[in-house]
């Protein structure tokens, strides 16, 4: 997925100097940005006070939008490098085209994974004809450094591992959650995974005490150690947890994100990450150049063309404001 802002504030991430190294509940609100001309959603990183969650760097949450009158989600063709976008629904589908030739309708708790490496384009679109409603998270993980040129591909895992206890089902997208591993491609250390809780389910899931974590609330009401976490807004949770008591109001929800603190510092801007404003320039040149990303054939539209360079120069600090 895109951001589709046209004039993407650069954020400065990454680096442990910001890094929470205790347990902690820092209650993340969301910003709200429109995505095409139907598709509202909620931003919650990169925040305003916080940046990262281990590799994690940037996350939208959108829906349940009814889209049976409308055209869904519709995000022309454009570039990433640095990264890698995790398409992750509860509701709908979302037909997935990149210039490696890819061609993939995702559906529900189906990962859909594309590693930018170097340079890659695609879109994002709805299919024709689509489902009623259109519900999930779009998210990036950062590349390290070791990685960041690797080739561009795509990965499409239909069935992935589970962890199961009373009311529970923990679906697991990217990395190890109590014993269970995702066939995702990862290059750090992290956690991804989707939690479905019954109402009434109160327990512990057991964490990493070197990882940072945060939850986003998808669906439903639940406690989160201890706070209510309403659908659309994410808890940070900090290191230094064995565990996290979890206990659900109703039939919910929720995502846990978690790695190691990501120890380089960074620089995001539109939809690319890197380490300094030189490499930032030239990804912007080379795409509105039209070398370097590939083509994305069979999208109806034209691509996206690049904001504006910000007249501030970009600059790497770290993870928080």
């Amino acid at each position: 997925m895109s951001n589709l802002d046209r004039a993407p504030v650069p954020s400065v991430c990454g680096g442990r100097g910001f890094v929470v190294a205790e347990p902690v509940r820092e209650l993340l609100s969301p910003r709200h940005v429109q995505l095409g001309e139907s598709t509202e959603v909620r931003r919650l990183l990169p925040n305003l006070g916080r940046r990262m969650i281990g590799a994690w760097a940037f996350v939208d949450h959108y829906g349940p939008d009814d889209i049976a009158d409308e055209p869904g989600m519709q995000v022309p063709p454009h570039p990433h490098i640095g990264l890698q976008t995790v398409s992750w629904l509860h509701q709908g589908e979302v037909l997935h085209r990149d210039s490696t030739g890819s061609l993939q309708t995702i559906r529900p708790r189906e990962l859909g994974l594309m590693t930018s490496g170097r340079a890659i384009s695609h879109s994002e679109e709805s299919p024709r004809p689509h489902a009623r409603y259109l519900h999930g998270a779009q998210l990036w993980v950062a590349l390290p450094d070791s990685h960041r040129h690797t080739d561009p591909r795509f990965e499409h895992h239909p069935d992935l591992p589970t962890v199961t206890a009373p009311g529970l089902r923990a679906t697991v997208i990217l990395g190890s959650l109590d014993g269970a591993t995702s066939p995702g491609t990862t290059f750090t250390p992290i956690v991804g995974a989707d939690l479905t809780l019954a109402q009434g389910t109160d327990l512990r899931l057991p964490l990493e005490p070197d990882f940072e974590y945060g939850v986003l609330a998808m669906s439903g009401e639940v406690r989160v150690d201890g706070v209510p976490v309403l659908p659309g807004s994410m808890l940070y949770l900090g290191c230094g947890r064995l565990e996290l008591p979890l206990r659900a109001e109703s039939d919910a929800s929720i995502m846990l994100l978690g790695g190691e603190p990501f120890e380089e510092e960074l620089i995001m801007w539109w939809n690319f990450i890197a380490r300094s404003q030189d490499e930032i320039v030239q990804a912007r040149e080379d795409w509105e150049k039209g070398a370097r990303f590939g083509e994305v054939t069979g999208y109806d539209g034209a691509p996206l063309s690049a904001p504006e360079m910000p007249p501030t120069p970009l600059k790497p600090r770290g993870r928080a404001r």
